[in-house]
């Protein structure tokens, strides 16, 4: 009996491609990113504030160029859609008719269900969001076992790399203490390793309400800068922008922060003890190398209000 050829690919023969990017350099279009941290840290809340910028067309943290309003599916396992997701969305300003969801009433969604990429088509999803990730694996899959992890995560990145669409995982943390961020995460470090991309979600304690976004692994370019954001009941989610936390310092929960939107919220504070010409806040703002995005989210997060006196612009607090 003749032997079946091997079919072989000469590297000479692909052509070079550059990796697309839903937000440079965290998220890549045609891979799976994880987003991983301890339960209650924010990471759902993290994602959600990011899918209304998504969906609206604006420019994501720290970014000033805006890409078109793009369509997401976003399955959830863990949270009422109804009750949770929708309010959240609406509460930080989603075009929630681009926010679509794969009903699962009658039989529930698995990494390797078909439906997964037949929906990015028929809805042209640039983003497609699974959180949690245990919720998707299905029942006969043994999230600790490689051999049973191996082939689904697979199969979920050639989906991805088909599709061209970016993949989220949200993922928790175990409990041990101690161990490098590589080895906090539940399950098999297979998960890690298909994953081209590993962002860390956790709070420290010198203020709890404030969260960090530290870039944990990168397979394709430089790991970015971590990204801070605020989550509490009397303000809600709030951008606080670029700061130094690293990732050991978000596993110990150690380190503080200041980034520039907190230093400009600080600044509006006590300039506006009176309202003043918008000009003089500017030139303020450059004075400190502050950009104008952010001297507008800072405006947005302290809740600044804009007067018109005599045909000029003043700002000033509320109340």
């Amino acid at each position: 009996m003749q032997k079946k050829k091997n079919r072989l690919i000469r590297m000479s023969d692909i052509p070079s491609e550059q990796v697309q990017w839903l937000w440079y350099p965290y998220i890549p279009y045609g891979k799976v990113t994880i987003i991983q941290g301890d339960p209650g840290e924010g990471k759902t809340s993290f994602v959600l504030a990011m899918i209304a910028l998504l969906t609206n067309g604006e420019p994501l943290p720290e970014e000033e160029a805006a890409s078109p309003p793009i369509n997401v599916i976003y399955q959830s396992a863990e949270d009422g859609l109804a009750d949770t997701i929708k309010p959240r969305l609406v509460q930080s300003g989603a075009d929630c008719s681009r926010v679509l969801v794969i009903d699962e009433s009658d039989r529930e969604l698995t990494l390797c269900d078909e439906c997964l990429e037949q929906a990015i088509w028929e809805t042209g999803a640039r983003l497609i969001v699974l959180d949690p990730l245990q919720a998707y694996l299905g029942c006969d899959v043994d999230m600790y076992r490689v051999n049973e992890v191996r082939p689904v995560i697979k199969r979920l990145c050639s989906m991805a790399d088909r599709a061209g669409c970016a993949v989220i995982l949200i993922g928790h943390m175990n409990k041990a203490q101690g161990l490098k961020a590589s080895y906090r995460g539940l399950g098999s470090i297979d998960f890690r390793a298909a994953a081209r991309s590993v962002l860390l979600v956790g709070r420290l304690k010198s203020d709890p309400s404030v969260r960090v976004v530290a870039h944990d692994k990168s397979s394709l370019v430089p790991e970015g800068r971590s990204i801070a954001f605020s989550l509490d009941a009397e303000n809600g989610f709030q951008w606080k922008g670029y700061c130094d936390t690293t990732v050991d310092e978000v596993l110990s929960g150690a380190g503080s922060v200041q980034t520039k939107t907190m230093q400009m919220e600080q600044e509006l504070k006590e300039l506006l003890s009176k309202p003043v010409p918008v000009e003089e806040i500017f030139r303020r703002a450059k004075e400190l190398c502050i950009s104008e995005r952010t001297v507008n989210i800072a405006k947005k997060n302290v809740g600044v209000q804009a007067v018109k006196h005599a045909n000029h612009w003043y700002w000033q607090l509320p109340g």
